[in-house]
């Protein structure tokens, strides 16, 4: 394993000291016999995935080329190249990673069409409800590792399955002190500052690391903006020549904004930008919006494309903190031992004038997995990993009084704001004055046979999960390795209502269940450069709801179906990691089953397949890489739903010169029958390239450019984003060696791009995301 680092590291030995030392010899005493030795000058800026390792998901300190994976990994260099701030800035260098906007405030990577998981440290980190949550600080971030497929069995059960980031935090160092400041300013008063220090405490046993963020930024959107901090800490201690232990700690407070995009999303809105306008009025001649409104349309105008659905009385927050603990312990020459810990506790509370409420009055997430790895020989390798995993949920929700489509956006406030009826209220529970929610459970008061309330995500459960993975690494020739893995995990699910109506006895349930999951993959070793792989992988997930938490269904119980999500994978690649060379390529083809989380709770099954590849070269002073992806993602003769069928159900047809309206009203709830039809939301071809040039030792410019091919918005395919790029530019200039100032320009052709809003194309016929204009950021880093 890992034949390209040794190769690497031999030219370095080989081509210093040692040459040093012949010269010398050879000035002492000519009568012995000269040799030179030379060794490849390494020339890597540290660009490149192709020397980075990869720790976690399928063992330690594995090189790209020995994983039987599709993997990205992206190192704290090119973070920094690739101006990496969000999840989605992935896509730069990342094939089909392609995302929703996820309402401003993505909390969760896109991989393959569908949500993944996020895990921090190979402990799967709390994260939004259907990728709508807390953003994302890359404060406490090293490097990024994204794979594609399903999680592996050391990760155990999950929820989302399409792929997962593994974000590895920074770590002291116990042998240098050494900093690094940075200051930021951009475009609509978007400011930042970081400072990351470390030093040894004890010399070669124990050092420190903190790292302190501060965001404070303004927004091209409306009534938008975050501020947020983030307070990074690290310890590493070497108790002696067999162990390290790592513990950090991060505190994360973040203000933030929900922001939905432009409603109405017409071809003529996505190709031209002209909105149409005229508020909708219910049966009873209201316009404040509300499920069935009729829009008569009033004419058609140019919308500013910054004026998006959001309020400035609006309140979004959160809080929360983790801790990460990673023990490793060489036991004898053949055993050594892994235990990591983690822990987070999340607060969060939106209130929004659109009647939307999501409140997590308290969220706690416990892990602890000990994985033993024994090596029977030099060919025979088994990992055995025991998990446990606790969450607690105390949450409350309410969205189902929300309606999008009926508002006009040009006319005042007032047209967004949804203050609740009596009867409205009474389908819900007052949680404080004035903020209404939906109680966790249905109630049928008046005894007729049918629930009075509205319900949504509202719980307080809990849940245990006890996993054993057992996984075999075989080498059975010197080109020929196979790695075999299988899981099972036993879940005990409690739910209650938190906020029963008054008089009502709060409803509960529990439920059992044992998950299990596999894997096997082989790597062959076509030659010293090319590598095959094949991969297949059977995965049982869960589908959850707020942070994690389980919910009552409308019958008062746990739906059974939230445990019987069963994801498939079969992938094949070719990886090219020659060690004479400056070039890294792999590329995989790969056929994916995996369900979606409907908004109500359901698990729809879309099947995707599909071909991406990528390209890295890096040798000063050039770099290059380049990402393709392909991707048929299909509904797999499963179910569907929409917030309305189409754009046009939210207009009469008053103006067949405007829009061809139906008159059906919005929104109104859409399911769609089985079929095979196309996904919604996501692009069949992407293609994305970056590069960089170093001028002089001082001075660098460098470019990215994302490409996506045209792709529908909605399930009925009433509406498309066109084929349309993005191109990005930047340049950086070193002061000194320790001082550097960069400038950044996003979008340098001011392309009018636009994005779905909402993973699983939900809100496709209702809203769409306009990505930014163009944009500028200075920053100034100094390391010391």
């Amino acid at each position: 394993m890992k034949h390209a680092y040794l190769a690497l590291s031999l030219a370095t030995i080989l081509n210093t000291p040692l040459v040093a030392f012949a010269a010398e010899k050879t000035q002492v005493k000519d009568s012995i016999e000269h040799i030179e030795v030379a060794g490849q000058v390494i020339k890597s800026q540290g660009l490149s995935v192709k020397n980075e390792t990869i720790d976690g998901p399928f063992g330690d300190n594995l090189a790209l080329q020995d994983i039987a994976r599709s993997v990205t990994p992206i190192s704290s260099e090119l973070i920094e190249q690739l101006n990496i701030t969000t999840l989605q800035d992935v896509l730069a260098v990342s094939p089909n990673t392609y995302s929703a906007s996820g309402f401003g405030a993505p909390s969760l990577p896109t991989i393959r069409g569908q949500l993944g998981e996020l895990f921090q440290d190979s402990t799967r980190r709390q994260a939004g409800n259907n990728g709508f949550g807390v953003p994302l600080s890359f404060n406490s971030v090293e490097q990024i590792d994204v794979v594609k497929g399903a999680p592996p069995v050391l990760f155990g059960s999950s929820q989302r399955n399409g792929g997962f980031v593994n974000l590895q935090s920074k770590v002291a160092s116990t042998d240098e002190s050494k900093g690094k400041a940075s200051l930021s300013a951009g475009r609509w008063d978007q400011y930042s500052a970081q400072i990351d220090y470390t030093a040894p405490i004890i010399k070669d046993k124990v050092g420190f690391r903190v790292s302190y963020e501060h965001l404070d930024h303004g927004s091209y959107y409306d009534y938008s903006g975050t501020k947020s901090d983030s307070l990074f800490a690290a310890l590493r201690i070497l108790p002696d020549d067999k162990s390290t232990w790592d513990i950090n700690f991060e505190l994360y407070q973040v203000e933030f904004t929900d922001n939905a995009g432009i409603n109405r999303p017409t071809q003529a809105l996505i190709d031209d930008g002209l909105y149409i306008t005229g508020q909708g009025v219910q049966a009873n001649g209201s316009t404040v919006p509300a499920a069935g409104s009729i829009v008569s349309p009033t004419g058609q105008v140019n919308i500013d494309r910054s004026t998006v659905l959001t309020d400035p009385d609006n309140q979004n927050e959160a809080t929360t903190y983790l801790i990460h603990s990673i023990y490793k312990r060489e036991l004898s020459a053949n055993a050594s031992l892994k235990n990591i810990t983690y822990f987070q506790h999340l607060q969060r509370e939106e209130i929004a004038q659109n009647s939307f409420v999501e409140i997590i009055d308290g969220a706690d997430t416990a892990q602890n997995r000990t994985e033993l790895t024994y090596s029977w020989n030099d060919e025979q390798q088994t990992i055995f990993a025991f998990d446990v995993r606790y969450n607690k949920v105390l949450g409350y929700s309410q969205f189902t009084t929300e309606a999008d489509l009926p508002i006009d956006l040009t006319g005042p406030l007032s047209n967004r704001r949804i203050p609740l009826t009596d009867a409205q209220k009474a389908r819900l529970v007052e949680l404080r004055p004035g903020v209404f929610v939906s109680p966790g459970a249905q109630y049928d008061i008046d005894n007729d046979g049918s629930g009075d309330f509205n319900l949504s995500d509202t719980t307080d459960s809990r849940s245990w999960q006890t996993g054993f993975a057992i996984q075999q690494d075989s080498g059975w020739t010197d080109k020929l390795h196979t790695s075999v893995g299988y899981r099972v995990d036993y879940y005990d699910v409690e739910a209650r209502d938190p906020i029963a109506p008054q008089g009502q006895t709060a409803a509960s349930d529990s439920i059992n269940d044992t998950l299990q999951s596999g894997q096997v993959s082989f790597n062959y070793k076509l030659n010293a450069d090319f590598t095959g792989y094949g991969a297949a992988s059977y995965n049982e997930a869960t589908s959850n709801s707020m942070a994690g938490g389980n919910v009552l269904g409308g019958d008062n119980v746990i739906s059974e179906q939230n445990f019987a999500t069963e994801n498939t994978l079969v992938e094949f690649g070719l990886k090219y990691a020659p060690t004479d060379s400056d070039w890294y390529a792999d590329g995989a083809v790969f056929s994916q089953r995996r369900s979606l989380r409907n908004r109500d709770g359901s698990n729809t099954g879309i099947r995707t397949t599909g071909f991406e590849s990528q390209v890295f070269y890096d040798a000063y002073p050039y770099w290059l890489s380049a990402g393709y992806s392909y991707i048929d993602a299909r509904y797999d003769n499963s179910a569907s739903s929409q917030d309305s069928a189409q754009v046009a159900d939210a207009f009469d047809n008053s103006r067949p010169d405007i829009i061809a309206g139906t008159g059906v009203g919005a929104p109104s709830f859409t399911p769609f029958a089985p079929s095979n039809s196309q996904v919604q939301g996501i692009p069949e071809q992407s293609f994305s390239f970056n590069g960089n040039y170093s001028i002089t030792s001082k001075w660098q410019t460098g470019f990215s450019g994302l490409y996506t091919k045209s792709y529908p918005l909605d399930f009925l395919q009433t509406v498309k984003i066109r084929d349309q790029y993005t191109l990005n530019v930047n340049t950086s200039y070193a002061f000194t060696p320790s001082t550097k100032l960069r400038l950044d320009v996003n979008n340098i052709t001011n392309q009018k791009n636009w994005r779905p809003v909402f993973e699983g194309g939900y809100f496709g016929a209702t809203l769409a995301f306009p990505e930014l204009p163009i944009n500028a950021k200075l920053t100034l880093t100094h390391k010391f």
